[in-house]
């Protein structure tokens, strides 16, 4: 069962795990399943087939729709809804993966022949493990740089993203940030740095695609809404696609959420002030790098950790730093959140940012709300940015659809129908849709198709 996790600012791993995860995935190349790949099924639907938990694989649709994958007798995998572990229905046989073949709930389909190429490139400073993923033929196609959230996890081993456009006529460079997977250097969250380790990305990707690169962007997810439109504004590109991100700081959103959190509660502006009495205290510790305002968060939980309200905090950071030690944090908090600019401003950025922009935003993301970031971009948009907002009302972050379990935790069940192909159709520059699922979309002039604002 996967629970929607925080993919920005905080992460929620310990320091120990994360590195177990660190070493694991930087082994793992070799043990890759063969069935890994893009599969094109009769009638023209693509599937993907990617890792999952140790022992499991995970397909995914165009539309959204995805499950684990799990063996049984004969070659048969079974499959459960989403994160889940109830049975959808849906399974999956393969021929050896030398003929490529496959069946999804006996519709027969071939592993599509994309081509990759893997690199070794110069960041900043430090040398960075990248792959080319291209349709195939000779075709010029635009290219898009895939850019991580704050997770550890080895983007060339894990993002579907990197076969799913590619199967859709897109170029595709994705690469391990620094100190996660095959990268060299040390983890950090210095959005500076990663937005130069951004364009040392795109300008491998533009190199490795030589006469077929086209349209040359960015998309990024999350912590990567932070670095993706830094990176634009320092050498531009023809878009960028921000994914579950924010126009407002780290800070900032930990703020919002804790409001997010009592708002969903039920709770009014006077609970939402104590709340913030919450917020204040762990700001100070991140502020002081774990160093300062342990002893204010705990005269905070003192005073109001009886009261009914106090159970329903959560925020971004602040879940973590109430269920952790001080003693803890003080040891892990540095690595973890190492470089994070807890008072970055976005604004200067975007306001002066020219590069056509996709946000895409949860309408229920816990982790990071989207209310202020929305009001910001809808400002920026009316004074001229070309800045297309499209809101999934019923997506937390990583723009997960999910289930509310009896103890209030949230399941994912898929991603909304129409999130990959408004994606799909930005890099493209094409509108291909009047609408895209349930998006509430307000479109700048000029993309997609749209003669002005609709707010």
């Amino acid at each position: 069962m996967k629970l929607i996790q925080c993919a920005s600012v905080a992460i929620v791993a310990t320091l120990a795990s994360a590195l177990l995860a660190v070493a694991a995935l930087a082994d793992s190349k070799a043990a890759t399943p063969c069935e890994i790949g893009s599969y094109r099924l009769a009638g023209g639907a693509s599937l993907d087939i990617g890792p999952a938990s140790p022992g499991q694989l995970r397909w995914r649709l165009e539309d959204g729709r995805t499950g684990a994958l799990k063996t049984r007798a004969n070659g048969r995998w079974v499959s459960t809804l989403g994160w889940t572990d109830r049975p959808d229905g849906h399974h999956v046989t393969f021929s050896d993966c030398d003929r490529g073949e496959i069946r999804f709930d006996n519709v027969p389909g071939r592993r599509e022949a994309l081509v990759q190429v893997d690199t070794r490139f110069q960041g900043s400073g430090v040398e960075l493990a990248g792959r080319l993923t291209m349709p195939p033929g000779d075709a010029r196609v635009p290219i898009v740089v895939l850019i991580h959230g704050a997770e550890h996890d080895s983007a060339l081993e894990t993002y579907s993203l990197q076969r799913q456009f590619a199967s859709a006529g897109i170029g595709v460079f994705a690469y391990d940030k620094r100190g996660t997977g095959a990268s060299g250097g040390r983890y950090t969250q210095n959005y500076l740095l990663l937005a130069a380790d951004a364009i040392h990305a795109m300008h491998e990707a533009r190199r490795l695609a030589g006469a077929r690169a086209g349209r040359v962007g960015y998309q990024g997810g999350s912590q990567g809404g932070w670095v993706a439109p830094l990176a634009a504004r320092i050498e531009p590109v023809d878009f960028v696609i921000v994914s579950f991100g924010l126009a407002v700081s780290p800070l900032q959103e930990d703020r919002e959420a804790i409001e997010f959190d009592m708002q969903r509660a039920g709770f009014g502006p006077d609970i939402k002030a104590k709340a913030m009495e919450v917020a204040d205290a762990t700001a100070r510790i991140i502020e002081t790098n774990f160093n300062e305002g342990w002893d204010q968060l705990e005269a905070v939980k003192r005073k109001y950790g009886a009261e009914p309200w106090f159970k329903f905090v959560r925020g971004n950071i602040t879940s973590y730093l109430l269920s952790g030690t001080p003693e803890q944090w003080r040891k892990d908090g540095p690595v973890l959140l190492d470089g994070v600019p807890a008072h970055y401003d976005p604004m200067p950025v975007l306001s002066n940012l020219d590069v056509p922009q996709l946000w895409i935003l949860g309408g229920q993301d816990r982790d990071a709300p989207p209310f202020e970031t929305l009001r910001r971009l809808t400002a920026l948009r009316n004074n001229g940015r070309p800045i297309t907002t499209a809101v999934f009302a019923d997506a937390d972050h990583g723009m997960y659809e999910f289930e509310t379990l009896a103890d209030g935790e949230r399941v994912s069940t898929r991603q909304p129908d129409g999130y990959f192909q408004m994606m799909r159709d930005f890099i493209h520059g094409k509108q291909r849709a009047s609408k895209y699922g349930s998006a509430e979309m307000s479109a700048a002039p000029g993309w997609p198709g749209a003669a002005r604002p609709v707010d």
